[in-house]
């Protein structure tokens, strides 16, 4: 059976998956990658652990299969970034990820006054550290006059991985990937000078933006795939899980329950502004498809830290006991571990429990961690829908969805149906999918759930607590955060 390799890199682990023209996954391969926090603020991975990571989840994925490989798609945790040398793909300094946030006084006080209107207008983003253009400006400020411009490459996940499958052949990435630096002008589809100027970024050192499906070289020296089998589409995670769902259209929308949380929706066209909810490229085929989407900082990341803090061996343990209350018991966690993400985006926000009592057990604590990541998911839905952008269909998927009782409290506080994808590694699913489509472009390539798809929900969860319950935790936590916030001096 012909079969394409989806590889899907994350914040925490690698995962292969073969999947079929159908959507279905016929294998699937894993391996951890470490993350190493070396200072309060600062996220780092080893690049060479990153790619070691890949290889053995390829490596795992096609041991014992027969299935014919004939594409590689990739999708890849977004906005980390890293460096290394073109003369010999040797990495110089760390991989920074994502959650990593050492340039916050930076971006505070050493960029041009009119960056941010600037950076919100080219690219409908603002200015944060999470983003890549301000970790990339430190990487080559690290690499100093040690390293040559001529022989610096940068770039985000995907171009690191691109250039290791292609044995160096090819430093590119694809335009969802760019439009996470706020050096991508969305409009215009191409790297902005005017932002590359403020960040003070060559351009030189920078991947080729292609497509998503626009190509990407051919494998070489991975495993036991054979050499020669052509990269068909590259995709950021939190993309190919919003394409893998069938959420084409406005009013439809994902939310992925990862490390962080990414909640989106499709736009009609990209609209510049200042909403807490920015707009962003989606992906990039023969025209580009938008979206505004709501980064979370911390939701499988807040259950495991509670996790750790109550004794307990990993999250389906916490989400077990959390279970055992039938409430939080006025129990508020905050889990601003490095700020807020959107809707506050405030960095300075500090991590907080309040609510707690002699009374207060540990399964109230799992509890209040539990709704910690619901309620974080509804900032964001109620802030797109302040707007004129109203969720008709919402559809869940990532790791923490396995737990009914999260999700179960998600429709609660929403107000509606929440649908789970039975597809756990959806985002390779997504990826391959395009990949199905860029082989296939007349052939009806199936996505494993929903109106765009062949597939449907595994489960459904509707709204069950009542309004003035729901209306009073709403009330609680919008408390907690302000509280948080108030913590910094930053109201």
């Amino acid at each position: 059976m012909k079969t394409i390799l989806s590889i899907d890199q994350g914040t925490t682990n690698s995962k292969a998956a073969l999947v079929a023209e159908d959507g279905r996954v016929l294998a699937t391969g894993s391996a951890p990658v470490r993350l190493s926090l070396p200072a309060p603020g600062w996220v780092e991975q080893d690049a060479e652990d990153l790619w070691s990571s890949v290889v053995r989840a390829v490596t795992s994925c096609l041991t014992g299969t027969e299935a014919e490989v004939v594409g590689v798609t990739i999708s890849n945790q977004r906005e980390s970034v890293l460096a290394w040398r073109r003369s010999s793909g040797t990495p110089i300094g760390p991989v920074l990820g994502w959650q990593d946030r050492r340039t916050a006084e930076w971006c505070s006080t050493s960029l041009p006054p009119q960056t941010d209107a600037v950076v919100r207008e080219r690219t409908g983003l603002r200015v944060d550290p999470m983003f890549s253009a301000p970790k990339l400006n430190w990487l080559i400020r690290s690499a100093g006059s040690t390293v040559p411009l001529s022989d610096l490459c940068v770039g985000t996940v995907d171009s690191w991985l691109v250039w290791r499958l292609t044995g160096g052949a090819v430093h590119a990435c694809d335009a969802g990937n760019a439009s996470r630096t706020l050096l991508f002008d969305v409009a215009k589809l191409a790297w902005s000078s005017e932002l590359l100027n403020l960040f003070d970024i060559p351009a030189d050192v920078l991947p080729e933006v292609r497509a998503s499906n626009g190509g990407f070289g051919t494998v070489r020296g991975l495993g036991p795939l054979p050499d020669g089998v052509p990269i068909l589409a590259v995709m950021a995670d939190s993309h190919a899980a919003l394409y893998g769902q069938g959420c084409t259209q406005p009013g439809m929308a994902k939310a992925t329950y990862g490390t962080g949380s990414s909640v989106m929706t499709p736009t009609g066209s990209f609209v510049a502004g200042d909403s807490p909810v920015p707009s962003t490229l989606a992906w990039l085929t023969d025209v580009p498809t938008y979206a505004r989407e709501g980064n979370i900082l911390s939701s499988g990341a807040t259950l495991a830290w509670t996790a750790d803090i109550l004794g307990l061996t990993d999250v389906s343990e916490l989400v077990a006991l959390a279970a055992e209350a039938a409430d939080s018991g006025g129990v508020q966690l905050v889990p601003a571990f490095s700020g807020l993400g959107a809707p506050h985006w405030d960095r300075s926000a500090q991590a907080l429990m309040i609510g707690m009592s002699q009374a207060t057990s540990r399964a109230q604590i799992a509890r209040a961690a539990v709704d910690a990541v619901a309620h974080q998911v509804c900032d964001v839905v109620e802030e797109i829908e302040a707007g004129d952008d109203l969720i008709t269909v919402f559809r869940a998927d990532g790791g923490a969805t396995a737990s009914a009782l999260l999700m179960q409290t998600q429709a609660d506080l929403l107000r509606r149906p929440v649908e789970v994808s039975d597809v756990p590694e959806l985002s390779a699913v997504g990826a391959a999918q395009l990949g199905w489509r860029t082989l296939n472009p007349g052939a009806s390539s199936g996505t494993p759930s929903g109106d765009g798809g062949s597939g449907s929900a595994a489960r459904v969860f509707r709204p069950l607590l009542d309004e003035a319950t729901r209306s009073q935790a709403r009330a609680n936590w919008r408390d907690a955060v302000a509280r948080s916030r108030h913590l910094a001096g930053s109201r």
